[in-house]
């Protein structure tokens, strides 16, 4: 949201005050507190009739530092997210004199230290390893008020009937403004689809069932880091609104409704070291199942299907080749106008047990689509009504409308009875077969609302989305074990990583789509989540067989993949025969590479790091990776540029160093940028130079013992005299193998800590070790 007029004016129907000065800094042992009022304080007499500001900052956690801003303390606070990795009394608070007179107050925490300087102009800074990172300078901390009808540019447009917080009626607003250096570029704030550099924009943080074209966003994160090597979490679940170099074109802008505003700096150096820091804070993703990495198959949306036609589907995959892990069931397997009543649509699903029980026999695992509304048809609504279960207004009344389901009320999750009542609903659901739930929508939350808990409504539309994950996926670890449960959610908010799999929401079938897509999961990965999916061929439309062709290389190429459409099935051989090739083609790719895939969803899960990384994430010191958002990693070590033409023209980028193309062995020194032209059978896929990589023996199944088989091949460019350590472990027994691979004078030895296995140069033939140990010559 835009307060000013340029840079010297505030717009009509705005008042701004500032803080000035540090008046006093205050040393609290693991607190600094700072009052500053809102103008310098000449004489005695400026103290009066003039608002002042409190600014406390602590660290919630090593190499992180909180800073909260209040006007009036006595109004209700917001309750932030849920920082299931904080701990309190970490930093160290001191102040420095001359003379007897504080001149200025900082607080440490690791490496990360919070400097505020006193007297006047105001300025707070955060320094690491000698450097300023960033800094809240001379009218950075705001307190702003809103005349009525003030017309303030950049209010979110909510969907009908949603409001959207009412950002243009008059009220009070707190904003804080940090420095951008010169050539700083900031990334994050959730899975937007328009540019990955977020620099120039408006970005509203509120949950909104938008599409993928659009400026709106199903997974608002109100956190961003640059390539300066710090990241920013702003700890407020209501409307906040991010002007990124945009209103100031020198600093990031952050503003909320309200009198307080409370953020957190996070330390690097390095962008992966803040997102483990701010994993570590806001919770890193559950470890997921080798099952879940295989190819999903939807029924799509709007189709129809019964039994027969899941199983001519079923048996056609099998028939040609093509690689099967899930079959995913959605929305009609409810009876129309139902939705949710979680029951089946007797018409067409007359033995849903029978059925479920025979499709498990084919070694599949199974997923149902669910949203959290409840259609005034289904039988739920009236009992969970009567229960008092479901979301009201102010007179007391059940919250209804007509969007999506006629008569549709919503679940209350912060009643623990409702939430309990809804999970034992989902219990039956599971113990029929199910074994993932597809959790849609939780976007859609009205404001004009009462919630159980006294909830602020604000709070409550983007923090809805979390319970209602949360509910599911105790759930589904209850009933599978922890390491198994599967969430397929749409919608999401900080800390939503926690509860994976997470997809791209409702993208069209075409190349432009397609681009937009993956935008947004790499801004996503840069926000703090794990793993990402999206529809693979687009959601709307049926695609042209060239776009689900190179869809299918893509999707393939994510760490989880499925072929899910809204009025068309997306079996391949509904495009055309060289569909399927393709399909085949890819899907046993990605199965070959197991070993190292399941191992980079090992280190999202333990580190925080994204499976699918921008390349700005791995070569953060290349400039010329600040912007590329058509390529990314795969971990660390497997480069994928996906083909976003019909005519097979790619243009991409190597950065420095040895790449090997992994389907054709080519040998390519960076950095280089380079045009080709592929069939729908290839796509630009490279290993990093000194990688080690772990690939396995099956092409049929994703979840099979890794070590059974297992070939280690070392791949070129790594430095004389380097060791390289590759952890591979087994899903089936957990066991976990160790190999360390030396170079040194025109030798590469390779070493494992248990069985032997069969170790290769690229290019080369493979060997077995003995005893553990293989020597290899260059």
């Amino acid at each position: 949201m835009k307060f000013t007029d340029g840079f010297w004016q505030t717009r009509p129907g705005v008042s701004a005050v500032y803080a000035q000065e540090a008046y006093d800094i205050i040393d609290d042992g693991d607190t600094l507190r700072v009052y500053a009022p809102t103008k310098v304080i000449a004489r005695r007499g400026d103290i009066l009739n003039r608002p002042m500001l409190t600014v406390t900052l602590s660290s919630p956690l090593e190499g992180v530092i909180r800073v909260r801003i209040e006007h009036h303390q006595g109004r209700r606070p917001s309750a932030g997210f849920d920082l299931v990795g904080a701990t309190e009394g970490v930093g160290v608070a001191a102040t420095e004199e001359a003379g007897g007179t504080v001149t200025s107050g900082t607080l440490t925490s690791g490496g990360l230290t919070a400097r505020v300087s006193a007297g006047a102009p105001w300025n707070l800074s955060f320094e690491s390893d000698g450097r300023v990172l960033t800094s809240s300078r001379h009218k950075s901390v705001g307190y702003v008020t809103l005349a009525d009808n003030a017309p303030v540019p950049s209010e979110p447009v909510g969907e009908v009937g949603i409001s959207r917080t009412g950002l243009a009626a008059a009220g009070s607003y707190v904003h804080e403004q940090l420095s951008l250096g010169v050539g700083e570029l900031v990334y994050g704030l959730g899975e937007r689809f328009g540019a990955l550099v977020k620099n120039g924009q408006t970005v509203d943080i509120w949950n909104s069932d938008g599409g993928t074209s659009s400026e709106q966003s199903y997974k608002n994160i109100p956190f961003y880091l640059t390539n300066r090597g710090y990241g920013v979490l702003v700890n407020q679940s209501e409307h906040v609104s991010f002007e990124v170099a945009s209103e100031s074109v020198e600093r990031v802008q952050f503003s909320t409704a309200g009198e307080a505003l409370e953020y957190f700096v996070f330390q690097g150096p390095t962008q992966k070291d803040v997102l483990e820091r701010y994993t570590a804070l806001t919770g890193r993703p559950a470890k997921v199942p080798a099952w879940s990495y295989g190819l999903w198959l939807s029924t799509s949306f709007t189709t129809d299907y019964d039994e027969a036609t899941v199983t001519s589907f079923i048996d056609g995959m099998r028939e040609r080749d093509l690689p099967l892990s899930v079959f995913h069931f959605d929305c009609f397997w409810m009876r129309e106008f139902n939705w949710t009543d979680l029951e089946w649509d007797a018409r067409v699903f007359p033995d849903p047990e029978g059925m479920l029980a025979r499709l498990h026999e084919r070694e599949l695992r199974l997923s149902a689509w669910i949203n959290p509304y409840i259609a005034q048809r289904s039988k739920l609504f009236a009992e969970a009504a009567d229960a008092g279960y479901l979301v009201r207004r102010a007179d007391g009344s059940v919250w209804q409308w007509d969007q999506w389901q006629a008569g549709m009320a919503l679940i209350d999750f912060t009643s623990p009875a409702a939430t309990r009542w809804f999970q034992d609903k989902l219990r039956q659901l599971l113990e029929q077969g199910i074994d993932a739930l597809k959790t849609d929508f939780g976007e859609r939350i009205p404001t004009d609302v009462v919630w159980h808990d006294g909830s602020s409504p604000e709070a409550m539309h983007n923090w809805y989305t979390q319970l209602y994950n949360q509910a599911v996926f105790e759930v589904l670890e209850e009933h599978r074990g922890q390491g198994e449960a599967v969430l397929f959610a749409r919608s999401a908010t900080t800390g939503g990583q926690r509860m994976p799999i997470h997809w791209g929401g409702d993208n069209s079938s075409s190349f432009e789509s397609m681009a937009e897509t993956l935008r947004g999961g790499l801004s996503l990965a840069f926000s703090g989540f794990g793993f990402w999916s999206h529809d693979i061929g687009g959601f709307e439309g049926k695609p042209d067989p060239e776009v689900f062709k190179r869809w299918v290389a893509f999707g393939m190429f994510s760490s989880h993949s499925r072929l899910h459409g809204s009025s068309s099935y997306r079996v391949p051989w509904a495009f055309d025969e060289e569909a399927v090739e393709v399909t085949r083609l890819f899907s046993k790719l990605k199965l070959e590479l197991m070993p190292y895939l399941y191992g980079v969803g090992l280190e999202a899960h333990e580190r925080g790091l994204p499976f699918m990384r921008p390349m700005q994430l791995e070569f953060p010191d290349d400039p010329t990776c600040a912007y590329l958002d058509r390529q990314y990693l795969l971990g660390s070590d497997l480069l994928v540029a996906p083909v976003f033409s019909a005519d097979g023209t790619v243009e991409y980028y190597l950065p420095a160093g040895t790449w090997t193309n992994y389907l054709t062995g080519q040998r390519v020194e960076g950095p280089a940028w380079r045009r080709e032209t592929h069939s729908v059978l290839s796509l630009p896929l490279w290993i990093r130079a000194g990688a080690v990589l772990a690939t396995g023996n099956r092409t049929d199944r994703p979840d099979y013992d890794y070590l059974e088989g297992l070939l280690v091949t070392v791949y070129p460019g790594a430095p004389e005299d380097s060791a390289t350590t590759t952890l591979v472990t087994s899903p089936e027994t957990g066991a976990r193998l160790q190999v360390t691979v030396t170079r040194r004078s025109g030798t590469v030895t390779v070493t494992t800590d248990g069985e032997d296995i069969r170790v290769r140069l690229a290019g080369g033939d493979s060997v077995a070790t003995t005893g553990g140990t293989a020597v290899l010559t260059t």
